[in-house]
């Protein structure tokens, strides 16, 4: 059984991690999907699920090869475990949120890579984070101006329900 990376990308705002937790619910009862945490170097948030990891700890696992991806952002460093690649190497689907600068790099491993690019136009964007009032977020404008195109297998405009832009996602993954 043939398994894969599953890059979720888009620009922030779009709604990655909104589609994600509902496609893990979805999926819930098929051990074949995998949804593993990122880490991140700040504490989580409502909006987001993520392991904290603190900054020595992230350098530390960049330098010895601890993580499957990782990258820097808006002044944080995330990264997604080691075991995410030993997960899809065995036959797993393992769906991750990821920055979009790094799919070239994942796309150049050893593990198959199938990239979906969440994205809304910027007017909700600009919405959604605002509403988010995560001081840690920066400068909106800074954030919403950032550009970075991906060959995408998928491209979901989330500008519906989030069920609509979700069962998108996971038919996708059905299909992996």
């Amino acid at each position: 059984m043939a398994g894969c990376l599953v890059l979720v990308v888009g620009p922030s705002g779009a709604g990655k991690d909104t589609l994600i937790r509902l496609a893990r619910a979805e999926l819930a009862g098929d051990p074949r999907y995998v949804f593993p945490r990122r880490l991140v170097t700040r504490p989580p948030s409502g909006d987001e699920d993520n392991d904290e990891i603190d900054a020595a700890a992230f350098e530390t696992g960049c330098a010895s090869g601890a993580f499957t991806l990782h990258w820097r952002a808006h002044g944080l460093g995330y990264a997604i475990p080691a075991q995410a690649a030993d997960l899809a190497a065995g036959g797993h689907v393992v769906v991750c949120n990821v920055s979009r600068r790094i799919v070239e790099e994942a796309r150049g491993g050893t593990v198959p890579v199938s990239v979906v690019e969440v994205t809304a136009p910027p007017e909700i964007l600009a919405s959604r984070i605002a509403a988010r009032n995560r001081p840690e977020d920066g400068d909106l404008a800074a954030r919403l101006a950032r550009e970075a195109r991906v060959r995408a297998d998928l491209t979901i405009l989330n500008t519906g329900t989030p069920d609509e832009a979700a069962a998108r996602l996971i038919a996708h993954l059905r299909a992996c």
